[in-house]
């Protein structure tokens, strides 16, 4: 997809950025991990869905911005070389980085045993499951039924929370859930805010951070639940990166820059002591 083909989802928060990825040396020793054809290149090709702000979203110009952008391009800068990001579906991601399209990929995805089983998970932070509602409307995730519950495509609200709340309301007799899919995380917030929703449910950064921009529309409902890692997808194929990748994090980690770019957008609650392959189990 070409970047006039997503949903424009810029916001007024260009002041966010920390800058730190240009402050970031190479790390010897981490980029002698990546393999010859990155080496080569010179540049990451990175499959992302910029509609998840404030984790990815889109400047002024449809250029990728975000905590999650900066920090890879941070790493990047690690491993000395630079960032190549290509605009596709969420949900077409992962089938990119498998088929090769992409080195790996980066859209704040869950790391879940599922996903494992195409393609290794970078873990780099943690983040749970919220949902927002109009102001007013509060409702109980725990135990919503019978309502109209808008989620992104591709994503565990739609694939699995959504559908296990589901099956929970007719096991106890009462309405499923409808569960409303669209391509891009702002369409399904923008469908709480027009009232073709009841409620939105994404991970507990985006939720927080779409709240705070609603102009009082939205508010918080219930707590967050379901805690897990966010993975990067890299192909199975490409063990030396996902290796990279992490001795970039911990580079990152160690010299302070990974809390810097946390912090700036408000985002350290998720930070993790370390950096692991494929963490779902734990």
């Amino acid at each position: 997809l070409v970047l006039g083909g997503c949903a424009n989802n810029e916001t007024d928060s260009a002041s966010d950025k920390s800058s730190a990825a240009g402050d970031v040396t190479v790390d010897e020793a981490a980029a002698a991990k990546l393999p010859q054809d990155i080496k080569d290149a010179g540049v990451i090709a990175i499959g992302i869905d910029p509609t998840y702000p404030p984790n990815e979203y889109k400047d002024a110009n449809g250029a990728p911005i975000g905590w999650e952008v900066e920090l890879m391009d941070a790493m990047a800068a690690k491993l000395g070389v630079k960032t190549e990001y290509t605009v596709a579906k969420f949900d077409n991601i992962i089938p990119g980085v498998t088929g090769g399209k992409y080195d790996m990929g980066l859209s704040s995805f869950f790391d879940t045993q599922e996903r494992e089983q195409q393609v290794d998970m970078v873990d780099y932070y943690t983040a749970g499951i919220q949902w927002a509602t109009p102001v007013g409307k509060t409702l109980d995730p725990a135990t919503a039924c019978g309502i109209t519950l808008a989620v992104q495509n591709g994503t565990t609200q739609q694939l699995d929370d959504g559908p296990a709340k589901s099956k929970a309301c007719e096991d106890k007799g009462e309405e499923p859930l409808k569960l409303l899919g669209f391509d891009t995380q702002d369409d399904a917030t923008a469908a709480v805010t027009l009232g073709r929703a009841d409620a939105v449910s994404a991970d507990s950064p985006v939720i927080q951070y779409a709240v705070k921009q609603s102009g009082g529309k939205l508010e918080l409902s219930g707590d967050v639940y379901d805690i897990f890692l966010y993975g990067m997808p890299v192909a199975k194929d490409k063990a030396g990166l996902a290796d990279a990748l992490v001795a970039a994090l911990d580079s990152l980690k160690a010299d302070g820059t990974y809390m810097k770019i946390l912090e700036a957008y408000g985002v350290e609650q998720g930070a993790l002591d370390a950096f692991e392959i494929n963490g779902a189990d734990r």
